[in-house]
């Protein structure tokens, strides 16, 4: 699966996407949020908020709770704002 960070997410984490291989019982993106986390401090400090970060599944918008299954790519963004 592709996970893709914009704006600070991405500079908190590192990279731009990266592509990984999740472990078993990771179903929802609250769960790969967690897993994420467990990673290292760039991660746990990218992710500090879980509420504040948003995430997209093939770049659809998807609450925490939204499954994961079949999903090719995975994008985690910062709240935005229109001008």
């Amino acid at each position: 699966m592709k996970l893709v960070y914009f704006a600070w997410v991405r500079e908190r984490v590192g990279r731009t996407d990266e592509d990984v291989e999740l472990p078993d019982g990771i179903e929802t993106v609250a769960d790969l949020v967690r897993w994420l986390k467990s990673r290292g401090e760039e991660y746990e400090y990218a992710f500090e908020n879980e509420a504040v970060v948003r995430a997209a599944i093939d770049h659809v918008h998807a609450k925490p709770e939204a499954a994961i299954a079949g999903a090719r790519e995975i994008a985690f963004f910062p709240p935005m704002t229109g001008g």
